[in-house]
């Protein structure tokens, strides 16, 4: 089997023919009809790399650092909920292939392994925790002070998320959570509850009924007084909203429209990217998650100002073809393909990027 898989897609596909329909449409659905969805593959083909050739490159590193940690990559794991879905380990296989690889693990609010579970199964892995906001502040605060606790280094707040996204294979399946996991930074509190819905999607009946859609700027200021943890926002698309977001501080924006998965038609990542590169990327660390399939993908945004690449449906894909063994497989292909990437354009490290080897495509119209 494993000499069958040589790319992401190869694994993605062994994903989507072994995992219950129930779980493999939650994992891939967008919202709406799904055109914001496919752009954020479509969108990585107008954009062209200019290589640059006669330069040595016989020896390249990969390593970077963000947020002051050295990874091995640009390339981490972005948070995606409910992962004992897809393999009976989940996010600790997933934190622990991240170890392995010496890259960055993002662990969900409304994941199925405890914060502390995670820190347990993958205590040398850099480890961030994504937030939810919920009604009740009580419940955001414990969870930041045991992300903190647990030797969390930073906080992913989700901005794009004050309700969920009409997704509609999830309301057509009624989707829940399956009767033997669970919600595990929530055991024994009524947040933990995703019942079936008895018309629609559980887990949109869920957020709605537990999450704060009250959310505004100010309340940013108020995560700040809790923690000492960096703060980065995740789901920013526009300038005006990073420079909002600088203004206040934050250490970093990760660029990203939820997969696809809240409002359909917004522009994909990469294509957003430049915009938010330009108003604060002087000011903040920038990343970007959304599509990223192939080397060349993770070339073209570095190149477009990116700091870091996170990955959230290939890792799960990884977990479903092998575990922990299959995210590492899934980040070693990546790694693999930057890597011949970095060769064939004339780099030797993300250091040697600049700015003018990618062009969107109307660069070449007057051609």
């Amino acid at each position: 089997m494993s000499n069958q898989i040589v790319c992401v897609k190869d694994i993605e596909n062994y994903a989507h023919k072994v995992l219950p329909r129930n779980a493999l449409d939650y994992y891939r659905s967008g919202a709406g009809s799904e055109e914001s969805l496919a752009n954020n593959r479509n969108a990585f083909s107008k954009f062209r790399i200019r290589p640059k050739f006669l330069k040595d490159v016989s020896r390249r590193n990969m390593s970077t650092v963000v947020l002051g940690a050295k990874v091995s990559m640009p390339i981490g794991i972005a948070p995606t909920a409910m992962q004992r879905m897809a393999h009976p380990e989940g996010e600790c296989a997933n934190a622990k292939a991240a170890q392995s690889m010496g890259t960055i693990f993002t662990l969900s609010t409304i994941a199925t392994s405890s914060i502390e579970e995670v820190a347990d199964a993958a205590p040398l892995a850099i480890k961030w925790f994504q937030l939810y906001i919920y009604n009740d502040r009580e419940v955001t605060r414990s969870l930041v002070k045991r992300a903190e606790k647990a030797g969390f280094r930073a906080l992913v707040l989700t901005v794009d998320a004050p309700i969920f996204g009409l997704r509609l294979a999830d309301i057509r399946n009624n989707f829940t959570l399956p009767p033997h996991l669970k919600l595990a930074n929530f055991v024994g509190h009524k947040a933990t509850d995703v019942c079936t819905a008895e018309k629609g999607s559980g887990i949109s009946e869920y957020v709605n009924k537990l999450f704060d859609a009250t959310l505004e700027w100010k309340d940013i200021k108020w995560l700040q007084s809790i923690t000492t943890l960096p703060i980065v926002l995740k789901g920013i698309l526009t300038a005006e909203d990073a420079i909002k977001g600088a203004e206040l501080g934050i250490a970093g924006i990760l660029v990203s429209n939820h997969g696809g998965r809240q409002v359909d038609g917004v522009p994909a990542p990469i294509e957003a990217l430049p915009e938010i590169v330009k108003a604060v990327g002087d000011k903040v660390e920038i990343y970007v998650d959304g599509g990223f399939r192939e080397g060349t993908d993770v070339f073209k945004a570095l190149a477009l100002g990116a700091k870091m690449v996170f990955l959230g449906r290939p890792a799960i894909w990884g977990l479903a073809y092998a575990g922990e063994d299959g995210v590492k497989k899934v980040l070693n292909l990546l790694k693999n393909e930057l890597d011949h990437t970095l060769a064939l354009t004339g780099c030797t490290s993300p250091e040697d990027i600049t700015s003018d080897m990618v062009v969107h495509e109307q660069y070449y119209a007057h051609l």
